[in-house]
């Protein structure tokens, strides 16, 4: 099937009492047994959930996956895949990366002797030159947050399996209908589910998803038993996302070219970071391992003042936090997604005082470059 196709339809059959086309809301936290030992594939909420069960097959089939396991949030789903990894062991970090996951492993899991290289892994170079007798895991952001450097899957796939470490890809800036780690010799993908594969808001999650059996069995004994699970409501949200996935991911793209465009064009912008421009280094790269570049773009207007002015002007984009909604986003990653990175670090990586980030939303993309228009004339 095409994944439009999959999109609505795997995970989501009918429901066998009443025919209903939509999943319900299994909104329970217990199952009635006939007997002991008897039960109808669901004991307690925790464990199993015909809702969350739902999403996590049709998540799965859109990647390409074999098996996936939702989670109250994107950091949840990674914290659950770094117990994949034990105390002693070395794991290769891309160094732009989202500030929270930068925060987790800085911040929490080194507190229990497990040891972060933090590398461009835009050059598999890099990662092979990083990599320790004890690396366990290759962890990548394609493209990253918020400046875009894209990974060659397939090469740090091949470098890091030589080695006998796990590859994960954290594809939530993509989406599956854009990029398929799995298709590259990635082993485990991870999302927040709150941004694009749910699209509207008003939900957060996280998913894993992955082929291999016995790592899989692990994640869900994870799942289980740290119990930091997505709920029967949030993962019907996510269903009700993924069905129009095809469509808004198409329509964020479209317009994503075109305000990257349009940016790289203004006098008032000193520089922007899309991999649809072809003014980016690795514009062929992305060209060949995505199937678009998305409504993710950032742009660097030169200070704090000049952000703060922009950022405050629009009318149309909304300053928060997140992504991938239906509305556009817009954001100053220095304060705000990468505040937990330190200030050398952040300008090391592009992640200066001056750097906007907008996710791209599905409005009349004329009035999207208008807002912007008006707001850098400010400057």
């Amino acid at each position: 099937m095409g994944f439009a196709t999959t999109a609505i339809h795997a995970g989501n059959e009918a429901d066998p009492t009443t025919g209903s086309v939509t999943v319900p809301i299994y909104q329970t936290s217990t199952y009635q047994q006939d007997g002991l030992g008897k039960h109808k594939g669901f004991e307690y909420a925790r464990t199993q959930n015909p809702t969350r069960m739902a999403l996590e097959r049709n998540i799965a089939a859109l990647e390409g996956a074999r098996f996936g396991y939702a989670f109250a949030s994107g950091m949840a789903a990674i914290d659950a895949t770094m117990r994949l990894i034990k105390a002693g062991e070395h794991v290769i970090v891309s160094d732009n990366t989202y500030g929270g996951t930068f925060r987790l492993f800085t911040r929490i899991l080194q507190n229990y002797n497990i040891e972060f290289d933090f590398v461009d892994t835009s050059d598999a170079g890099n990662v092979e030159a990083a990599i320790k007798p004890n690396t366990r895991m290759v962890f990548v952001e394609t493209p990253t947050n918020p400046v875009m450097i894209v990974t060659d899957l397939q090469a740090v796939s091949d470098v890091a399996h030589r080695a006998g470490a796990r590859v994960v890809c954290d594809n939530t800036f993509m989406s599956p209908y854009l990029q398929r780690p799995l298709e590259f010799g990635v082993d485990i993908v991870v999302h927040s589910t709150t941004k694009y594969l749910n699209g509207h808001s008003d939900g957060v999650g996280g998913i894993v998803v992955l082929n291999d059996e016995e790592d899989a069995n692990w994640i869900g004994f994870v799942q289980n038993s740290a119990g930091a699970i997505l709920s029967p409501f949030d993962s019907w949200l996510v269903l009700r996302g993924t069905k129009t996935l095809a469509l808004r991911m198409e329509q964020h793209d479209r317009s994503g070219r075109a305000v990257a465009a349009f940016l790289e064009e203004h006098p008032k912008v000193q520089k922007i970071y899309y991999p649809g421009s072809l003014s980016h280094r690795q514009h062929d790269l992305a060209k060949r391992q995505q199937k678009g570049f998305g409504g993710m773009v950032a742009f660097d207007v030169g200070n704090l003042e000049n952000a703060r002015t922009v950022l405050e002007s629009v009318k149309l984009c909304t300053l928060a936090e997140s992504l991938g909604g239906v509305e556009t986003l817009i954001s100053h990653p220095a304060t705000m997604t990468h505040a937990s990175v330190l200030e050398e670090t952040r300008t090391r990586l592009g992640i200066t005082d001056g750097l906007v980030r907008i996710s791209v939303g599905i409005e009349d993309t004329d009035d999207i470059i208008a807002d912007l228009d008006q707001a850098l004339e400010k400057l």
